[in-house]
């Protein structure tokens, strides 16, 4: 990459996070002057952590090219796994550290199920390797959902038939209930927390993507037998740019679970519609293009509730929007008034 394209890249990534930053500033504003209604108060975490989902999945479906339809998956061991140690730490690390803690926690743990399941799932490719993950995603779920989980003074006790079987001493504790997951989860998630989050996993994922590293990751993309016959390991860059999305999608959980007091597997949460949604959010905003794809998670998650008071048509009209949004983005005629539209906006005698 020479200069000028570095300077570019640069340039549009700095612009990727200043627009992040102005919507914060200018949300802030609005909600000190009292002019934003609770019902969007309430999703302003929820953007952020579909951002944070659509970003870590372009990882992957744009960057990486490979089709992973097993997102929700990764998000729910983030999201449980982090639940789990601010319930056992509750009230015994200072104010802010636990939930830090519960980020890289999150991620880690997020990142060795990647790791574990990318070593066999990524020798596959198409609709093999989106079947997998979708199965993957679906077992997380259906094993939480029937996990009971208790401690003690002896430790640590597991169970899959109900709380009974736990055999929980005088003062033991019940953590994770089944299908009723974990409840009394200390709501730590923050607007603030959630941009702070966005912002380091754009950081992380353009980074990755300018680096020597994403380059051999989009060289596999566009061609894996010549990028092979020069040298690149394919699996392991693979396996790498996985990892790190699932890490990701794992923070996102830790995002989702810190902004509920009662944390349930239920098939809305992590199940194989979430999945789906991540991956609209991809293409709607462009395949591999990160900004669009913050953008995209924003309008089609705050989209249907602003829309709510319009009860029958709230949905007929989001269907309406997301169609257009796709012709915009992906129709050749719309992207060639597109490129006519902005033509217009670049110095003169500047090609496009």
């Amino acid at each position: 990459m020479n200069r000028t394209s570095e300077k570019k890249a640069f340039l549009n990534d700095c612009l990727t996070y200043g627009l992040v930053i102005l919507a914060f500033v200018i949300v802030q504003l609005l909600v000190n002057g009292g002019a934003v209604s609770s019902l969007f108060k309430g999703l302003l975490v929820p953007l952020c952590t579909y951002a944070i989902l659509a970003v870590s999945l372009n990882l992957v479906v744009g960057i990486s090219g490979e089709l992973s339809l097993g997102h929700a998956g990764f998000m729910c061991v983030g999201a449980f796994s982090s639940a789990l140690f601010t319930n056992l730490m509750a009230g015994k690390l200072p104010g802010g550290l636990d939930f830090v803690l519960a980020v890289l926690i999150g991620a880690a743990v997020a990142a060795f199920f990647g790791f574990l399941i990318g070593i066999p799932v990524l020798r596959l490719q198409g609709d093999y390797l989106a079947i997998v993950t979708l199965a993957f995603g679906e077992i997380v779920k259906n094993i939480i959902n029937a996990l009971y989980l208790g401690v003690d003074a002896k430790g640590v006790h597991v169970s899959l038939k109900d709380t009974a079987a736990l055999k929980l001493e005088a003062g033991g504790k019940i953590l994770i209930k089944g299908a009723q997951g974990i409840t009394g989860t200390p709501r730590l998630s923050t607007f603030l927390a959630g941009i702070i989050l966005l912002l380091l996993s754009l950081f992380i994922v353009q980074n990755l993507i300018r680096s020597r590293t994403g380059r051999a990751i989009m060289a596999i993309r566009d061609n894996e037998i010549a990028a092979e016959s020069v040298g690149l390991h394919v699996t392991r860059y693979k396996l790498l740019a996985f990892t790190i999305s699932a890490a990701l999608a794992g923070v996102g959980g830790v995002l989702y679970a810190h902004n509920l007091s009662t944390l349930q597997a239920l098939p809305k949460n992590f199940g194989y519609n979430m999945s789906i949604a991540i991956l609209v959010f991809v293409v709607m905003g462009g395949i591999g293009n990160m900004r669009g794809s913050v953008i995209a998670a924003v309008v089609l998650t705050a989209l249907p509730e602003l829309l709510r008071g319009l009860s029958d048509f709230r949905m007929l009209i989001y269907a309406v929007v997301l169609i257009l949004m796709m012709l915009f983005t992906s129709a050749p005629s719309f992207i060639q008034y597109r490129e006519r539209l902005f033509s217009g906006f670049r110095k003169p005698g500047k090609q496009a």
